[in-house]
C-alpha cells in the first residue's frame, strides 16, 4: 500500500520527461547542439488530473454506488468474527446494502495491524479484531455491499495517551471525561495528519467511503477550555475567539482531510449530533452544520429519538420516532437548501431500545418503530440512512423500503 504514493509521483514523471524527450529517429550530426536549447514548461489543469484515472488510485476492488445507502454499523469484533457472516446474510436477504465498519473506533484502536513500513505502525495501536481486511472487503465486493470506513477522529484514548502533548491535560495528566475517554486536541496539524493517514490506509484497502467520527471538540468544552492545558497550535494567533476558533479547527480538519483524500476516488462522510441543524453553531464542541456540510459529499446527523430532550415541542421523543425523525427533516432540508452545493443526507437512526431513560420516557424498539424513522426520512425526501446498534444485533423482519 504504501509504494502507491511513490509509484503515482513516478508515473507523472515518467510520462512528462517521455512526452518531452526528442525523437529519436533524427541522425546525431542533425541535432542542434543541447547548449543551444531553451526548454519550457506549462502546468496541468488540476481538474483534468483528478478526472484521469491515471492519477487516482485503485484498490483493485470495484463497487457500485447503491440506488440509496441504507447501512448497519459493524464494530471490528463483528467484522474479524463469527458475526460478520450473519451480518452478510442479513444483508443478502433484505434492501440493506452498506456497512459502516471500524477501522480506527471509539478507544482510538485501530481494528487492524497497520504493515511494518506504515507509519502509523510506530504507535503500535493496531488491534487484531480484524485479521484479514482484505479479505472482509472481498467478501463485500462479491456481494456488492458497500463499504464505508468509520474513523473516530478525535476522541481517542489510546493516541492521547502516547502522544499526551496532542491531548487536554488536566494538571500533569491526561484529561478524560466521566466516562473515562479521553480528546486528542483538533487544534493541531499532527492529530489532522495521523488520522488522515488512518482514512489513506482505509482507502488503500478498498473501501469506499471514509466516515469520519468525533469530529469535535470534548462535551462541554466550553466550560473547561480555560481550566485545561493544551495547544492551540496556528489558531492560537488567527484573532478568532475561543468560540470561532474551535469551529474553525474542526472545519478545516474536514476540508483537509478531503482534499488529501481526492486522488483516492473516496466519498468523504462526516457525524454530527442532530442538533447542530437545529443551532446556528454548537459551540462548546465546534460543530457548525452548514460549514461542515459544505466540505463533505455525505452529512450523517445522529438523530436517534432517545437522544433528544424535548426538542420540536415533543415531550419524550423517544416515544414518538416518526414525528421526531419528521420534525427533524423539516429542519434539516431548509438548512441544506442555503448551500450551493449541499451534500447527501444519510442520517443513523435508532435500532435499539434506550431502557437507560427509565420507566415511561422510552419504548422498546422492533419493526414499526424503526420502519416508522425510515418512512419519516422518505416522506421529506431523504432516501439514505444507517442504522446503530452497538452489539450489531438489529432487528428482523423490518421493511427497510416502507
Amino acid at each position: 500500500m504504501r509504494s502507491y504514493r511513490m509509484i503515482a509521483l513516478a508515473t507523472s514523471v515518467l510520462l512528462t520527461t517521455s512526452l518531452l524527450a526528442p525523437s529519436s529517429t533524427f541522425a546525431e550530426d542533425e541535432r542542434e547542439p543541447f547548449m543551444g536549447k531553451q526548454f519550457t514548461y506549462s502546468t496541468i489543469d488540476e481538474e483534468v488530473l483528478e478526472a484521469s484515472a491515471l492519477f487516482r488510485f485503485s484498490s483493485g476492488l470495484t463497487f457500485d454506488y447503491p440506488d440509496a445507502v441504507r447501512g448497519i454499523y459493524v464494530t471490528g469484533h463483528s467484522a474479524g468474527g463469527e458475526r460478520f457472516s450473519r451480518l452478510v446474510d442479513l444483508l443478502d436477504s433484505t434492501d440493506l446494502n452498506a456497512m459502516v465498519i471500524d477501522v480506527k473506533d471509539d478507544f482510538g484502536n485501530l481494528t487492524y495491524i497497520p504493515e511494518e513500513d506504515s507509519p502509523l505502525a510506530a504507535y503500535d495501536i493496531g488491534k487484531p479484531f480484524v485479521k484479514d481486511m482484505r479479505g472482509v472487503l472481498e467478501i463485500m465486493e462479491e456481494k456488492q455491499i458497500y463499504p464505508i470506513a468509520r474513523v473516530v477522529v478525535f476522541k481517542d484514548t489510546e493516541l492521547a495517551e502516547r502522544k499526551p502533548e496532542w491531548s487536554f491535560q488536566e494538571g500533569s495528566s491526561v484529561w478524560k471525561n466521566r466516562r473515562g475517554e479521553a480528546f486528542v486536541n483538533p487544534f493541531l496539524q499532527e492529530v489532522w495528519d495521523y488520522n488522515v493517514e488512518i482514512a489513506i490506509e482505509a482507502a488503500e484497502m478498498g473501501y469506499k467511503e471514509i466516515q469520519f467520527d468525533y469530529v469535535r471538540f470534548p462535551e462541554g468544552f466550553e466550560n473547561r477550555w480555560e481550566s485545561l492545558n493544551y495547544s492551540q497550535g496556528d489558531y492560537a494567533t488567527s484573532g478568532l475567539d475561543d468560540v470561532q476558533s474551535r469551529v474553525q479547527a474542526v472545519t478545516d480538519f474536514v476540508a483537509y482531510a478531503r482534499e488529501k483524500l481526492k486522488p483516492y476516488d473516496v466519498e468523504v462522510s462526516v457525524d454530527i449530533f442532530g442538533y447542530s441543524a437545529t443551532l446556528p453553531e454548537a459551540p462548546g464542541i465546534g460543530q457548525n452544520f452548514s460549514k461542515i456540510s459544505d466540505n463533505v459529499d455525505v452529512i450523517s446527523s445522529m438523530i436517534y429519538p432517545s437522544h433528544w430532550t424535548s426538542y420540536f415541542g415533543i415531550a419524550k421523543p423517544d416515544l414518538e420516532p416518526y414525528r421526531l425523525v419528521q420534525e427533524y427533516a423539516k429542519v434539516e432540508n431548509a438548512k441544506l437548501a442555503e448551500l450551493e452545493n449541499p451534500p447527501t443526507s444519510r442520517p443513523w437512526i435508532q435500532d435499539f431500545t434506550a431502557s437507560y431513560l427509565g420507566a415511561g420516557n422510552y419504548k422498546v424498539y422492533g419493526k414499526q418503530e424503526v420502519e416508522d424513522q425510515i418512512r419519516a426520512l422518505n416522506e421529506a425526501g431523504i432516501d439514505e440512512f444507517l442504522l446503530w446498534n452497538a452489539g450489531n444485533s438489529y432487528t428482523p423482519n423490518v421493511d427497510y423500503t416502507p
